[in-house]
């Protein structure tokens, strides 16, 4: 029985027809209505500012410390990054702030300029973005390899991690991570308790703090959770004798000045601040776009990229200018932003105006937080940006040696080298995956085999010729192309020997110029169209379980995981419109549950195209029936009534089990009848109908171009007619059609000829409908 996915009515509609897409259209209905809308999102903006608050709070003044800044440039960079990116950027439920990415550079740059000199770099990266978002290039920078980009985050955590854990310990941090590995042991050796316990407090916290369980914990867990660390290690610490935070009086910012430095290595210095925060805002930006497309009571567009590079440009600006530290967007922040339910960029802009006034009125109690604790909070955040799944997903595209290059190259010796290193990795590995290329060729019982595997280009063209003269005259040969490309070079040199082997009698069978073989190899890793699932490579368990039974249960995860692996990303961005917009079909199709019946292969359809209803022999009980049948029923008026179709076609296929339980049906009913049979009651009258053909010796259905086969296919031909008049008995149904405004059609698809025929109501006929269109009268 049908399963209906409740959604607003929708207008009809029609060819060419545009709408304002939900995100920009207002709401409906009087004016009173859209007042309460919008208090309504005044409250969750209200709502996910606080929490974001509470989150940036601990985290800027942790990041701030870790720099070596002043504590209150974190607070800085966190109202700029509020009030200016957030009025002017382009992810309007991006929350931006002191830049995690950029802690091991600033506390570089600190370290080696002073801090009014970092200032001005950051001001010089910021007017870089805001010339870079000018010139549109943000989707460009999107194109470097993401093993590149999670290698460079994963390669500053493991930095910042190193660093903060003396800070934790009780010591000091040193200038590099190499430095700060070789003194490890022995500040291990000699930790301060009083900070190591405040440093753990906060850990545990930090972890614990979302599996709280029961009804307490679900209440507690609306304080993030790094606030709660703090406050708890802040509890721990009271009445002991540990450097706490300290926040001067507020006075005017120095001005900017330019480093002691030459001009190659300010530039390497504002280069490497504008790539990660450019790169780390648009990232940001794109996976809360993504997390927000996800929930349908949130009203956002996708992200504008080079606005939002151009707005954290602004941001920059603003924050160097006023000793702030460098701005970036960041996932943690806008993640918790969406969550907490914001529905606009008002909640960002709020977060900044929370954060100003704290900073203003809360001082004293912001200088009751151990700087362990903080030093904790930031480790915590550093340990977090190597994530174990980024890992396994570089290693599923067999990119890890880009990924550990650019990560050990950001340890070793900075951010800007490790991405460098990276990309020279990822260039070597192109390179030698574009070149190395395997030819075999192999003689079998029926011929000769020919596998190339890898790309084959023109500098495998000398290899694939002198493999290919080894094959003799007259033979039959099947080339498999393993890889996915073939440049012109390679095409012409597989072209002209395929027609001078089969001008001298040979036959071949060649893979297309996109690298598909026509005869797939036994080992191939990639499924044709509509294979059978049971022999589906893709579908098999995963090895990493493999010691689980095969099952269809692991068949179908394992198919489930195909898809999320090369489907989902393909399709992800149209099922997040549909999510927003809501479903729109404009066709209802009753169709059989036959698992040979694939609705969206038979009609080349999409999701939200079909609202599909299946059950055994497509069957639709007309008005009166026994209430078991209402599901039925109530899909078909939900299509008619709320998602006004234009269309209902009913669908019926060769070799259907429920037309030869009917023709089988002449035996006596059982004394208990299942609910197999009970259902079956309603193709009687189908039944009947032929039967009744059969007796006056009239022709009502044909098929065009052959005769029916037999009764079985003559049933299921006049069932389809049957179930349609059942149809035009729904008042629903009837009004609509007398209308015009619904129209009905018939279908009947044969499985093995793969061949749809379309019925013709006013010649009794099913048409078969061929490669081009054609019109049919129903």
């Amino acid at each position: 029985m049908p399963q209906i996915e409740k959604s607003p009515p929708q207008p009809p509609r029609t060819p060419h027809h545009t709408e304002t897409p939900p995100a920009s259209r207002p709401p409906s209905g009087s004016g009173p209505r859209t007042k309460k809308t919008g208090r309504a999102a005044f409250r969750r903006d209200l709502s996910a500012s606080a929490v974001v608050f509470l989150l940036a709070v601990p985290l800027s003044l942790g990041i701030a410390l870790a720099t070596g800044a002043p504590l209150q440039a974190g607070l800085v960079a966190a109202v700029v990054g509020g009030l200016v990116a957030g009025l002017l950027g382009g992810a309007p439920l991006q929350v931006s702030g002191a830049a995690t990415g950029l802690l091991v550079v600033t506390a570089d740059l600190v370290q080696r300029y002073g801090w009014r000199a970092t200032c001005a770099i950051t001001v010089l990266a910021g007017l870089t973005q805001l010339v870079l978002g000018a010139l549109r290039v943000a989707r460009a920078t999107l194109a470097v390899s993401p093993a590149i980009v999670h290698g460079m985050l994963a390669g500053i955590g493991v930095t910042i991690a190193l660093g903060q854990l003396h800070v934790v310990l009780g010591g000091s941090p040193e200038s590099s991570a190499i430095a700060n590995a070789t003194a490890l042991p022995g500040q291990l050796a000699h930790p301060h308790a009083v900070a190591l316990l405040i440093g753990a407090v906060t850990v545990a916290v930090l972890v614990g703090w979302g599996r709280l369980p029961g009804r307490a914990g679900r209440w507690a867990r609306m304080l993030p959770a790094p606030l709660a660390a703090v406050l708890a290690a802040t509890a721990v610490s009271t009445g002991t004798a540990v450097a706490r935070v300290e926040l001067p009086s507020w006075r005017l910012p120095e001005l900017p000045a330019l480093p002691d430095a030459s001009l190659p290595a300010l530039a390497a210095a504002v280069l490497t601040v504008t790539l990660v925060a450019s790169m780390e805002s648009l990232l940001s930006a794109v996976a809360v776009d993504r997390l927000a497309a996800e929930r349908p009571d949130t009203p956002t567009g996708r992200a504008r990229l080079n606005r939002e590079l151009a707005g954290q440009g602004a941001a920059n600006v603003v924050s160097g200018l006023l000793g702030g530290l460098p701005v970036s967007g960041g996932a943690m922040r806008g993640s918790a932003n969406v969550r907490a339910g914001a529905a606009t960029r008002r909640a960002t802009v709020l977060h900044g105006v929370w954060v100003l006034l704290c900073a203003g009125l809360l001082a004293s109690a912001l200088e009751q937080i151990p700087l362990a604790a903080l030093a904790a909070l930031v480790m915590a955040v550093g340990v977090r940006m190597v994530s174990f799944a980024h890992i396994r997903h570089v290693q599923r595209h067999r990119e890890f040696p880009v990924y550990a290059a650019t990560l050990g190259g950001v340890v070793l010796f900075g951010v800007l080298q490790g991405v460098g290193t990276g990309i020279a990795v990822a260039v070597f590995l192109a390179l030698r995956r574009l070149t190395h290329t395997r030819i075999t060729v192999t003689e079998e019982t029926d011929g000769h085999r020919v596998r190339v595997s890898g790309q084959l280009t023109f500098l495998a063209v000398p290899r694939l010729t002198r493999a290919l003269a080894q094959v003799p005259a007259h033979t039959d040969v099947v080339v498999e192309l393993c890889g996915s490309f073939m440049d012109h070079a390679a095409y012409e040199a597989l072209q002209s020997w395929s027609t001078a082997h089969q001008a001298h009698g040979g036959w071949v069978t060649l893979g297309g110029r996109s690298g598909r073989p026509i005869a797939e190899p036994a080992s191939a890793h990639s499924c044709r169209p509509w294979t059978p699932w049971r022999n589906h490579h893709c579908t098999r368990p995963d090895p990493d379980r493999a010691a689980a039974p095969e099952s269809s249960g692991s068949q179908l995860l394992g198919g489930v995981s195909a898809f999320q692996r090369h489907t989902a990303p393909l399709v992800r961005e149209e099922l997040a419109r549909l999510a927003r917009e809501g479903q729109r079909p404009t066709q209802l199709f009753l169709t059989c549950a036959d698992s040979r019946l694939v609705t969206s292969m038979i009609t080349s359809s999409g999701p939200g195209d079909l609202f599909t209803v299946r059950n055994v022999g497509n069957l639709m009980p007309p008005p009166g029936s026994d209430a078991s049948c209402d599901s039925v029923g109530a899909a078909v008026e939900y299509a008619v009534e709320v998602l006004r179709v234009g269309s209902i076609t009913v669908c019926g296929h060769s070799g259907c089990g429920a037309m030869a339980a009917l023709l089988g049906s002449a035996a006596p009913e059982e004394a208990e009848p299942t609910p197999l049979t009970r259902w079956l009651r309603h193709g009687r009258p189908s039944l009947a109908r032929m039967q009744r053909i059969g007796r006056l010796g009239r022709g009502e259905v044909a098929l065009s171009g052959r005769p029916v086969s037999d009764d079985q296919e003559r049933l299921a031909l006049v069932n389809i007619m049957q179930q349609l008049d059942h149809l035009r008995a729904h008042a629903c149904v009837a009004r609509r059609v007398a209308e015009g405004a619904l129209t009905l059609h018939g279908m009947y698809f044969h499985v093995g000829e793969a061949q749809a025929y379309v019925l013709d109501e006013a010649n009794r006929r099913f048409c078969a409908v061929r490669g081009e269109p054609a019109p049919v009268t129903g």
